[in-house]
């Protein structure tokens, strides 16, 4: 079996997902394998490349700079804690990162279906329209990922599919292969929000895809059938604490593939983990309590 830990909008805050893989393994006794992100991971890699919703979000709470204060510079604690937990998490591009930054990144890797982003190379973005193949060597899983967000007005912002990617897709059309999973940040056409990117629906209608996960639309977990009958569409809830601090189911999707066999489950996190606003840093590890900071 191959099982995956799946998260979306997580907006800074990536020691979380690696946290909260840990404890679901330690609680569980299932093994992790890979961690699939949904995009807006908030990769700003300094002060000066913040964009204006992540300074604002900032002053509320400084788990919106998690990438330049934990990922850039290296920092004994987080390096041992990630090195032992051996898991790597690999997203897509949301609107909310600096996308000049990641420019440069995956031209430098231009050979590669995704790319390192961190300085632990724990955390990783995938090239939109290259699929690539996970597998822990018992089962693999086809993985398509597509990045930024949709723009009928066709603005070049790099917030917005940009035209080599657009290639790219429509290559992948014209010379399909197998694909398990999509995911992405937007939404295809119908979110009953407005949000959509048209080469999600064209990707979806052209090749046979089981499922596909997404972000951004700031709505809670949701199941839908695409329109082809064949893909089932998955809203992750963002990874976010609500009013009362507290994670609430559908931000955290497991998935398992066996024989080609492959279903989902949403985990309770505040039931089996529960990690608050104020103290989801600290945590009980060998009867000693840690702060990865």
């Amino acid at each position: 079996m191959l099982r995956c830990a799946i998260f979306a909008d997580i907006h800074g805050k990536f020691l979380l997902p690696f946290k909260l893989v840990y404890h679901y393994q330690k609680i569980t006794g299932e093994t992790i394998d890979f961690i699939l992100q949904c995009g807006d991971m908030g990769i700003f890699p300094n002060k000066n490349t913040l964009d204006k919703a992540t300074l604002r979000h900032a002053k509320n709470s400084r788990d919106e700079l998690g990438f330049m204060d934990d990922f850039i510079v290296k920092n004994p604690k987080i390096a041992k804690f990630l090195d032992e937990l051996n898991i790597p998490m690999i997203g897509v591009r949301g609107n909310h990162e600096c996308h000049d930054f990641l420019d440069a990144l995956e031209n430098n890797h231009a050979n590669l279906p995704y790319f390192s982003v961190d300085v632990y190379q724990k955390v990783f973005i995938c090239r939109t329209g290259s699929p690539f193949v996970l597998t822990n060597h018992q089962d693999s899983l086809n993985i398509l990922g597509i990045g930024r967000i949709g723009d009928n007005k066709e603005r070049d912002d790099k917030r917005f599919i940009q035209d080599y990617e657009k290639k790219h897709l429509k290559y992948l059309i014209k010379n399909p292969i197998d694909i398990d999973v999509l995911i992405s940040h937007d939404d295809y056409l119908d979110s009953i929000r407005g949000y959509g990117m048209k080469e999600i629906n064209e990707i979806l209608n052209n090749i046979p895809i089981a499922y596909h996960f997404y972000g951004h639309t700031g709505e809670d977990f949701y199941q839908k059938i695409h329109d082809n009958q064949i893909t089932k569409s998955i809203k992750i809830k963002e990874l976010e604490f609500n009013r009362y601090g507290k994670l609430q189911e559908g931000c955290m999707i497991i998935l398992e593939k066996e024989n080609q066999a492959i279903r989902i489950k949403t985990v309770p996190l505040y039931q089996i983990i529960h990690f608050d606003k104020q103290h989801w840093k600290i945590f009980k590890k060998n009867n000693h309590l840690l702060k990865l900071q």
